[in-house]
């Protein structure tokens, strides 16, 4: 007779934790027979299992269900304590760090001006201990932290790429530089893969396996997600997509220097306020409200091009006829030119429409880019707006450090 596989009763326990803690993360608080009958355990094994993982101080007892006929049942909730993690966001214009709670809360924030030619790790380790010090901890607290930089660390040889307009980020020693400054472990990814991890934990990609993101602030890139992972590619490069040939662009040559042509020059927003200009659409005199019930003005700070952009492409949206509708057509046949030959190569199931510049055009350029697009591309997938307008890089750096902390913390077969 074979014998017992060791270990068996301790790793089935194992499993119901965490079905637990999942669903706490996903329901808040809930009752021990709520628990129970979502997991299938009996009474007296979710009692058990809420005693352990009290006693591992996962879960806290948070009040009783009192609005409900008969007697109250005590209620449980994650421990927010348990664990913290750290995400920083890293851009031209400053560098953005804060701090959440196990249950994804943020609990701090602090920014400070990205000054170039400064010390890449003394900028980030000011903004992240600005945000510890504002939650009131150390930084030896947290348990995780991921930075999110334009461009693409290469795990061939540790250098960031695609990212000439970050200066003082392409030391060859600076990811053991942070390393070393950092007493936690520490990950790094690209902004826009960020996103997009915003977007499929917390906003329109939610449920969705395939899609892609298309994002256009500074730069235009995209993320790509296949089977629920991203897909970074061998140097960390997938979805530079500003470097895509398209027709009426020359391309870009010697990729390594700053130059233009590409997608990037066709729907890039530094060519908007001259697309404007053609057609007769008037700059406006202050930014112009976003439509649709969207934020006032893009989140986070953007330079002069994206400002201008933003407001332009917000305005006619807003009234979308006559030249503005003609800047809006326009607009929308180049973002389709690119966009058709990532839908034609990948087949998404959605394609998500993300940075402040699209984000400006509202429903009248959704429209617009979905009816070019099922000119252009051989299968037509759903554009949809993302819902993550604030602080979406930072949202995805601190999903994917919970994500992660969150298979350490919650495994209790140790």
């Amino acid at each position: 007779m074979p014998a017992a596989t060791p270990g068996t009763p301790s790793l089935l326990r194992a499993m119901n934790d965490r079905a637990a803690l999942d669903l706490l993360l996903a329901h808040g608080p809930l009752s021990r027979t709520r628990i129970g009958h979502l997991t299938g355990l009996s009474k007296p094994t979710a009692s058990q299992l809420l005693a352990r993982l009290e006693a591992a101080g996962l879960v806290v007892a948070t009040g009783t269900d009192g609005g409900r006929p008969g007697p109250s049942a005590q209620l449980y909730a994650i421990n927010p304590r348990a664990a913290y993690v750290g995400g920083v966001d890293v851009t031209p214009g400053r560098v953005l760090a804060a701090v959440a709670d196990l249950t994804g809360t943020v609990v701090a924030s602090h920014e400070v001006p990205y000054t170039e030619g400064a010390d890449a790790v003394d900028q980030v380790t000011e903004a992240l201990g600005g945000a510890v010090k504002a939650a009131g901890l150390h930084r030896c607290d947290l348990h995780r932290v991921v930075i999110g930089t334009p461009g693409a660390f290469d795990p061939q040889t540790g250098r960031l790429r695609y990212a000439s307009h970050l200066p003082g980020w392409h030391s060859p020693t600076l990811l053991d530089d942070l390393a070393a400054a950092l007493p936690m472990p520490v990950e790094y990814e690209n902004d826009v893969n960020l996103a997009a991890v915003a977007e499929q934990r917390l906003g329109a990609a939610r449920g969705h396996g395939d899609f892609v993101l298309l994002w256009n602030e500074e730069g235009l890139g995209a993320a790509l997600v296949f089977g629920g992972r991203l897909h970074r590619g061998w140097t960390g490069g997938a979805g530079e997509v500003g470097f895509l040939p398209v027709p009426g662009r020359p391309l870009v040559r010697q990729v390594t220097r700053a130059n233009s042509g590409g997608y990037q020059e066709l729907a890039g927003v530094e060519g908007l306020p001259r697309l404007a200009a053609e057609l007769g659409v008037e700059p406006p005199s202050a930014p112009a409200p976003y439509p649709s019930g969207a934020p006032d003005a893009p989140p986070g700070p953007h330079g002069p091009e994206v400002a201008a952009a933003v407001a332009l492409l917000a305005r006619a949206a807003a009234a979308p006829e006559g030249a503005h509708l003609r800047f809006l057509q326009e607009y929308a046949t180049a973002l389709a030119t690119g966009l058709a030959s990532l839908v034609a190569v990948l087949d998404p199931e959605i394609v998500v429409l993300a940075g402040a510049a699209i984000g400006a055009g509202g429903e009248p350029l959704r429209e617009l880019l979905e009816a070019e697009l099922a000119e252009l591309a051989p299968s037509r997938p759903r554009l949809v707006p993302g819902e993550v307008l604030e602080r979406p890089v930072l949202h995805g750096a601190l999903e994917s450090a919970l994500a992660a902390t969150r298979d350490e913390v919650f495994d209790t077969s140790r």
